[in-house]
């Protein structure tokens, strides 16, 4: 993927890793085609002494001069622009010399919609529009590799963020609910109160006290 993955949060895996579609450098490639083939017809027609020679040197000079903005920079681009989509947020790194990037959480992304051009629907790509809650600007991701997919990927790791917040929020109350109960039971059993309840409707009948009628009397109560 040519991207750094020491980046990554603990327990962040990546989804997917992206490019600009590769028909970005389509045109740039055949243009360069182009300038290495009028350079090789200049060599060839040019004589072999020092006008030809002169001559020869500046096709190669403007080739290069030529080359560096129109062939070179637009493949470094596309080689240094990255979309990452992890399980926890999208990343988005640009630039060749000067490095920019973006986060954005997927908790914070408040809507993902995509379009497609005729063009876009014949090479199946497409532009990405990445609306996120914040002061931060949204996101436009231009030339996405099979765009439709890739919202849909996004949608559903939102989902599966939030369903994961939501259970590790429950997880939280429900061990400290458990704790409270471990803590209660603790506390009955150093008290050392070791009362055993018995069930209603299965004592026995001989535990109970006996009635004043059902004791024995005294010889000094007697008549």
């Amino acid at each position: 993927m040519g991207f750094p993955e020491n980046v990554l949060a603990r327990g962040e895996r990546v989804e997917r890793g992206l490019h600009p579609h590769w028909l970005t450098v389509v045109g740039p490639t055949v243009f360069g085609l182009l300038l290495a083939a009028a350079c090789v017809v200049a060599v060839v027609v040019t004589p072999d002494d020092s006008t030809g020679n002169t001559i020869q040197w500046i096709a190669v000079a403007v080739l290069v001069l030529v080359a560096i903005p129109a062939v070179v920079v637009p493949y470094l681009r596309w080689r240094t622009t990255h979309y990452v989509i992890t399980s926890h947020r999208v990343m988005v790194r640009r630039g060749i010399l000067t490095k920019n990037g973006k986060d954005i959480t997927l908790s914070k992304i408040t809507d993902v919609s995509f379009e497609q051009t005729l063009l876009d629907r014949i090479i199946r790509s497409g532009s990405l529009h990445i609306e996120s809650a914040g002061d931060s600007p949204d996101e436009n991701l231009a030339y996405i590799p099979r765009s439709n997919d890739v919202q849909q990927l996004i949608n559903r790791l939102i989902d599966e963020d939030d369903l994961r917040r939501r259970r590790h929020g429950s997880g939280v109350d429900d061990a400290s609910t458990d704790q409270g109960h471990a803590h209660d039971d603790e506390s009955g059993d150093e008290s050392g109160d070791e009362t055993t309840a018995i069930p209603r409707g299965r004592r026995d009948p001989r535990d109970r006290p006996p009635l004043a009628e059902e004791r024995p009397r005294r010889p000094d109560e007697r008549d």
